[in-house]
């Protein structure tokens, strides 16, 4: 028959080897959500890299053909610029709806898996 001090020592021992192994898979979840967030910002880095340079090229070769068609190159360039001043003004008001709550939900949700 153990002694009860045996017996503590046991389960103390138990414990121990418990709490080492929840440590253990929380440092692994937390890995792997950093990994899992990582990664897709950084695919989605890329393809945002890709997609800006696709738009400055079509947008200089607007602007020149506006600028042809209206006699001054620097027309075309101004045309262009307002038309992004525009769009930028909406996304400054609708910054929270469209950018802000989506990348906020999508880290949310992938941290608390």
């Amino acid at each position: 028959m153990e002694t009860p001090a045996s017996v503590i020592e046991s389960l103390i021992s138990k414990a121990e080897t418990y709490g080492n192994t929840r440590y253990e898979l929380s440092k692994l979840k937390s890995l792997e959500n950093t990994n899992i967030i990582a990664s897709s910002l950084l695919s989605r880095g890329i393809i945002a890299m890709t997609v800006i340079l696709f738009l400055l090229f079509v947008n200089v070769g607007i602007a020149l053909l506006l600028g042809e068609l209206l006699g001054r190159s620097f027309y075309g360039f101004f045309i262009v610029a307002s038309f992004y001043l525009l769009v930028g003004v909406v996304f400054y008001f609708f910054l929270y709806r469209w950018i802000r709550k989506p990348v906020s939900n999508f880290l949310i949700t992938h941290l608390l898996q």
